[in-house]
């Protein structure tokens, strides 16, 4: 199945959420014309093409609006809140005909949305008339029973009837379905609806006349970040970037003199990449240092200045899916006292300061967004 969870669209107006990196921010218009965007390219005018793949809006609905920031955490707000502001970007998503919707974690009116009937069926169904089918987020219908709405079965029953077509890892419709059927809590009609939209999204993708069409890994290392896809890239991301202050107009930099380039993040690849970037190869990554010098024609002197963080307990924590904080070689005053050193026979000073990448993104969101202690120095 050619599939991709994404676009996120889920509007978030409180900076210490984990999650903001990943969608369009707080802004509902924006936020649809970029899920709309998001969708059309992704599945293109014919799903059954093999340059195409089936899109997934996430998270709905709501996730983004988390209290205190807080991933996971429940949501409460009023009906002309939830219209205005955070739903349009999943209708946005629905009316570009995206394929699959994801179901979020948050309570909705005191209900986890994966259990929501009033949001997967009245809402999106009825009112927005979405055909595709709807998945849960990763093992959604279990953490139902931390809710306290029963067991496995209960949670998997009322996910079910909520509108849910698939479970996606948990295994309650797998292991619990057929009981519950036998004992007339879900009908034969509830299984069946949810397996015909599974089965017509594949149908669509055009599976059934070739279930291997997606699977060609000669095509993959062909077109997957090639020198022209990555060419794009760089130039898009270029193109989005803001600058938000130029005190004396000091950017850009004169290709004279000599630059002190400071910093835990000035010299490292392993947090280019950012939040969620599993399988992303650092090594393709280009550090700022090694950029400066390559592109500046100026003498760059650099000093680390400081670990990213001195918390050995936040330093594990980020560095589950490889090393992402340094916290070696010297000590906190030697290497600020590196960093005076070489500022001290520069002429212009560029500050390469901030998170590690696994400080943000789900199961990552900070009561404080200011930089890390270790580099207020």
């Amino acid at each position: 199945l050619c599939w991709a969870f994404s676009p996120m669209v889920d509007i978030a107006r409180d900076p210490r959420w984990g999650r903001v990196a990943e969608g369009a921010g707080e802004d509902p218009f924006l936020g649809s014309q970029l899920s709309a965007a998001m969708v059309r390219g992704y599945q293109g005018k014919d799903l059954s093409a093999d340059n195409t793949l089936m899109a997934c809006v996430k998270h709905f609905a709501l996730y983004g609006a988390a209290e205190g920031g807080r991933d996971y955490n429940t949501t409460d707000m009023s009906r002309v809140k939830m219209y205005e502001y955070y739903l349009p970007p999943y209708k946005a998503a629905v009316d570009a005909g995206v394929g699959s919707v994801m179901s979020s974690f948050n309570e909705i009116d005191g209900i986890p949305a994966t259990a929501n009937r009033w949001l997967m069926t009245d809402l999106l169904r009825r009112q927005w008339g979405f055909k595709g089918f709807v998945v849960t987020d990763y093992t959604a219908i279990n953490e139902m029973i931390e809710h306290g709405m029963g067991d496995l079965q209960d949670v998997s029953r009322l996910a079910l009837k909520a509108g849910i077509d698939m479970d996606m890892v948990g295994e309650g419709f797998l292991t619990t379905l057929q009981k519950s059927l036998k004992e007339g809590r879900v009908t034969l009609a509830d299984i069946d609806a949810a397996c015909r939209r599974i089965l017509e999204a594949k149908y669509k993708l055009g599976l059934f006349e070739d279930p291997f069409r997606y699977c060609n890994a000669d095509r993959a290392r062909r077109t997957v970040q090639n020198a022209a896809m990555r060419a794009a890239a760089r130039r898009y991301a270029a193109r989005s970037a803001v600058l938000l202050k130029n005190d004396r107009n000091l950017l850009p930099l004169q290709a004279r003199g000599t630059i002190a380039l400071i910093g835990p993040l000035a010299n490292n690849r392993s947090n280019m990449l950012g939040t969620w970037a599993v399988s992303g190869d650092a090594q393709t990554s280009v550090p700022i240092y090694e950029a400066l010098r390559r592109e500046s024609g100026v003498n760059v002197l650099y000093a680390k200045g400081a670990n990213i963080t001195d918390d050995t307990a936040l330093a594990k924590r980020a560095n589950v899916f490889g090393e992402r904080v340094d916290m070696g070689p010297g000590t906190s005053k030697q290497l600020l006292d590196s960093a005076l050193a070489v500022a001290q026979a520069a002429d212009v000073i560029v500050a390469v300061l901030g998170e590690a990448s696994e400080f943000t993104g789900e199961a990552a969101s900070r009561s404080d967004i200011g930089l890390p202690a270790s580099q207020q120095a």
